[in-house]
């Protein structure tokens, strides 16, 4: 117990505790490999720092916090070791359980007319609790040439807009698109907890690597027996 007295008296009040900075160090690690891998969206030095503050903002701390932190434990390299690998490990689990879960959501029929319509299919609308319907939500997905000819544009998105979501945390409302290009995979995923429009932004070529491949899906999990009246309209996959 002395000793870790000690070592909290040794760390100045600017200085994170261990388990804030962690979970810092996490979110800052996945923010940068966001950047890294979706150029488009920040190309520029100024929305590569607004994305970061917003990092700190969402932790409640500042870019001096953060610096002071990151040179207080990186002193105490043995410490700072343990901690880097703790973060590591966790975005491991992390991406395993996402790519778990796409591989799930993959392999499940979410839409009850597939036979009637193509695997490309993006609804205009969709709703929830369609009667009859046992959906949780739709899927689909575009390889290279069905890209090229139904969308002209470098730059467009996913566009989707909801209503009818309820505030409750035991609806789990996503949409994701899993973009393959030939040397990388990109994936985003966004939560559905609003009433307003969406949108996951797009490039067919990030870094001279071109598109080839697009799936994406929109997916609901909530209690057995519950199916909010959730309504999403004016879908689609393109430019506006």
């Amino acid at each position: 117990m002395g000793i870790l007295i000690s070592s909290c008296q040794n760390r100045p009040k600017e200085v994170l505790n261990r388990k804030r900075m962690e979970q810092l160090m996490y979110d800052v690690y996945i923010a940068e490999a966001t950047i890294e891998h979706d150029y488009e969206s920040f190309n520029s030095s100024e929305k590569k720092e607004a994305y970061i503050n917003k990092v700190f903002a969402e932790n409640n701390v500042t870019q001096a916090q953060w610096d002071s932190s990151l040179s207080w434990y990186s002193d105490k390299i043995d410490l700072y070791l343990k901690m880097n690998d703790s973060v590591k490990a966790r975005l491991k689990r992390a991406q395993s359980d996402i790519d778990k879960k796409i591989s799930q959501l993959q392999s499940q029929s979410f839409t009850p007319d597939t036979e009637i319509y193509s695997a490309s299919y993006i609804p205009l609308t969709y709703s929830f609790n369609m009667p009859g319907s046992r959906s949780k939500g739709f899927r689909f997905q575009l390889d290279s040439t069905e890209i090229s000819s139904n969308i002209p544009n470098n730059y467009f998105s996913f566009n989707l807009n909801a209503i009818g979501v309820p505030t409750s945390e035991t609806n789990n409302l996503k949409y994701a698109l899993i973009l393959v290009y030939n040397d990388t995979t990109i994936y985003k995923v966004e939560n559905i907890d609003e009433n307003r429009n969406y949108g996951i932004p797009v490039s067919k070529y990030v870094n001279n690597d071109t598109l080839i491949q697009i799936f994406g899906f929109v997916h609901l999990e909530t209690l057995p027996g519950i199916t909010p009246n959730i309504q999403l309209y004016d879908i689609y996959l393109g430019s506006q």
